[in-house]
């Protein structure tokens, strides 16, 4: 398999790019697209449409190639890997709940494929509107799936408006949906890690009182209250006009545990709802969830998530043909320039193109191993045919 990266800031830059590729011997039967709502989605996947090349897109905060990092334009990874191997399915939600069409989405997977591999997007989150579950997304597909099946992916993003997210096909597009990319995985390899950096910070603390993803009382104690507490922040609990998560919630998360000795996750605020005196989180917290406030990361975690890449390319998998990279929208505000030499230095140590997108949300294993949801993390895949 072949792959190609290409960043472009119209259609008819895509358009003169793509040519290139193609008069040079380059025949992509699969582009990923992930790109800014400023762009014109319909004129892009015509270009591709009239190529011949299926589609697998995505809105984006913000979108890369190796060695390229923009806002408000589009980033597509091209492949020409055989049709007989991959499979997309399109799901709307609808009036259909999130459980029923995540195990659809996983139904057909396994009857497209004995062995299927995803990469899975979804709709994002807007502020104000429902929100989409996508640590429930990722239980229901994971149960289905089996816990030997791997996917990995994202939440589509619309540059940190908070109005609408998109995932799209060359025919068909939602605001509220599930889009997957199913390989076979006989003939198709992923190979991925999730990783953070956020660190707890201080004791334990309770969730005693929530509904949905509200959060009322934390330790018996107004939630909004002790968040702001925690930031010195207090003059901020009654002023409506105040942002808590463009302010906060990104760069100070909660910390939960999934299980005893499991892998931690995070979970940002959204925002205060003032009627119901409620922290408004990105995923439901259950009452007597344990957690803890945070600190930001560390310049170091870029060394630490380079240095895990490099070990699994040196023990576990010496080559790659294309990489894959969704990183959390929260990761430039709180890394500053450290993020771009993330993604840089990850297509570095695999030396293949790469192409990837600023999410509101991350699908993928852990250290672990284990198949879950993420906030805040870096989260890359390799995709690699195999030749046996």
């Amino acid at each position: 398999m072949t792959a190609r990266s290409i960043h472009a800031t119209s259609p008819e830059e895509l358009l003169a790019k793509l040519n290139i590729e193609i008069v040079n011997g380059f025949t992509p039967t699969l582009a990923f697209v992930f790109i800014s709502i400023k762009q014109d989605r319909k004129a892009v996947c015509e270009i591709l449409s009239e190529k011949g090349i299926d589609i697998f897109g995505a809105t984006s905060c913000g979108e890369f190639i190796d060695g390229h990092q923009s806002e408000g334009e589009m980033a597509v990874l091209l492949l020409d890997v055989p049709s007989e191997y991959y499979k997309i399915n399109f799901e709307e939600i609808d009036n259909r709940n999130i459980e029923k069409v995540s195990k659809l989405l996983a139904e057909k997977a396994l009857q497209q494929y004995d062995h299927p591999s995803l990469i899975i997007c979804s709709t994002g989150m807007t502020v104000d509107a429902e929100y989409f579950n996508g640590e429930l997304m990722v239980k229901c597909i994971g149960k289905e799936l089996g816990a030997d099946k791997i996917f990995f992916g994202g939440m589509a993003g619309d540059d940190m408006r908070f109005t609408g997210t998109y995932v799209f096909t060359k025919e068909k597009e939602t605001d509220k949906g599930l889009l997957a990319l199913v390989f076979d995985a006989t003939k198709i390899n992923l190979f991925g890690v999730a990783t953070t950096g956020w660190k707890p910070m201080g004791i334990a603390r309770r969730v005693t009182k929530s509904e949905g993803n509200k959060l009322y009382t934390i330790d018996d104690r107004p939630a909004v209250e002790m968040y702001l507490k925690y930031l010195g922040r207090e003059e901020k609990k009654t002023d409506t006009t105040f942002n808590i998560f463009e302010e906060l919630g990104y760069t100070y998360p909660l910390i939960t545990e999934r299980e005893a000795g499991g892998e931690m996750v995070l979970r940002s605020p959204l925002k205060i709802d003032h009627s119901d005196h409620a922290l408004v989180m990105e995923v439901e917290m259950p009452t007597g969830t344990k957690f803890w406030f945070s600190t930001p990361p560390d310049f170091d975690i870029v060394d630490e998530i380079l240095t895990e890449a490099a070990d699994i390319k040196n023990t576990k998998l010496p080559s790659a043909d294309a990489l894959l990279i969704f990183s959390c929208a929260g990761r430039p505000p709180v890394l500053g320039p450290f993020v771009t030499a993330e993604n840089n230095g990850l297509a570095e140590i695999w030396q293949t193109p790469m192409a990837g997108f600023f999410t509101y949300g991350e699908y993928g294993r852990t250290k672990k191993g284990k198949q879950e949801f993420h906030s805040g993390a870096c989260c890359w895949v390799t995709i690699t045919e195999n030749k046996s």
